[in-house]
């Protein structure tokens, strides 16, 4: 019996043009296969099934080795934190571009964890509240924090290195407007306050853009993973809410340069490093979001294959046979399509065969 024949509502002369000539392609076969497909690939939403209570100490016990390591990038971070940067030589004639008012920061340091991190956060825990997804929720706080503390590892331990100075670099170091040179090498002779010059060689790469680009960054991975946002079904809509956290990042990065606390240079870097990393870390985590599984993480859709295997029964290979439709894949120059063909007269004769 052909997959055409099994098809309810189709006709008869519809029946025998597929079975007839196997090799044309069948839109019906086609179809009823795709779906297949897709039904057998998604797994099951059990809603309520895999919370923090039930199945929160095992995920955790699962991703202890990772909570080591998260720790022992923020201790690293501290250090990187605390540790002169390289001063750099700065001479008389390099001022030019160094002269820009020393301002106050639009954007705090203290609210840069707020916006990159607590924020996700929030979304991501009003997600699980919704889903009750333990998986999920443990997956996307550790991608989150290993996203924000490798981009901080990153970034500190590159301003300590170049020790670019920032725009604002003259009245950190002649606060009172009154330069002093080396008489030799015309180097700049500071006497300002030890903590703002320290502050003036942390230039490159902005650790504004890149906190707030591998934040928020991760969360537009995130929320196109749930909202399906590449379903091709052209809802723009979804887009917009995948880019807001983006634009978000994008105004910190920018009031950066109007605060004249780093080049345009720096903020562009810090940006890009920062989205980078999170999308590392996302992708270590969960599909891609336009991937059939997308709004699940790895480790679900490993617990789901693991929990179906266990539960199917052992077969008895003597009492198996194979199907008596077999799937036949036919790529063309013009399209692809799946057929199907009966194969019912060559299993007869093996098991012919094999009787005798």
């Amino acid at each position: 019996m052909s997959i055409t024949e099994a098809e309810d509502g189709e006709g008869e002369g519809s029946v025998s043009a597929c079975s007839d000539e196997p090799l044309l392609p069948c839109p019906h076969n086609t179809l009823s296969l795709i779906r297949q497909r897709k039904s057998e690939k998604m797994p099951d939403i059990q809603l309520g099934t895999h919370t923090v209570r039930s199945h929160g100490t095992q995920v955790a016990r699962f991703h202890m080795h990772d909570w080591f390591i998260l720790i022992l990038l923020a201790i690293i971070d501290g250090c990187l934190n605390i540790i002169e940067p390289f001063h750099r030589f700065v001479g008389r004639d390099m001022m030019t571009d160094l002269r820009y008012p020393l301002k106050s920061n639009t954007v705090p340091f203290w609210a840069v964890p707020l916006i990159g991190i607590l924020l996700p956060f929030a979304i991501i825990i009003g997600i699980y509240v919704k889903r009750k997804n333990v998986y999920d929720l443990h997956n996307a706080v550790l991608g989150l924090l290993f996203s924000v503390l490798i981009t901080g590892v990153l970034t500190d331990a590159i301003k300590d290195a170049v020790g670019r100075p920032r725009p604002d670099f003259f009245w950190r170091c002649f606060p009172d407007g009154k330069a002093v040179y080396d008489n030799i090498t015309t180097n700049v002779i500071c006497h300002g306050d030890n903590s703002v010059i320290k502050e003036g060689h942390k230039s490159f790469p902005s650790g504004h853009s890149s906190w707030s680009f591998a934040g928020l960054g991760f969360l537009s991975w995130y929320l196109a993973g749930k909202l399906k946002a590449f379903d091709r079904r052209g809802h723009v809509a979804k887009l917009c809410i995948v880019f807001l956290p983006l634009l978000c990042a994008s105004l910190i990065a920018i009031s950066r340069v109007d605060d004249y606390w780093h080049h345009w240079q720096d903020v562009f870097t810090g940006g890009f490093l920062g989205l980078v990393i999170a999308s590392f870390c996302y992708l270590q985590f969960f599909p891609p979001p336009y991937d059939i599984d997308g709004w699940f993480p790895h480790a679900y859709l490993h617990a789901m294959a693991d929990s179906r295997h266990n539960d199917q029964p052992t077969a008895n290979p003597l009492q198996s046979r194979p199907s008596e439709i077999e799937t036949v894949y036919v790529s063309s120059e013009g399209q692809d399509g799946i057929h199907s063909r009966d194969t019912s007269s060559i299993l007869d004769s093996m098991e012919a065969g094999r009787r005798q």
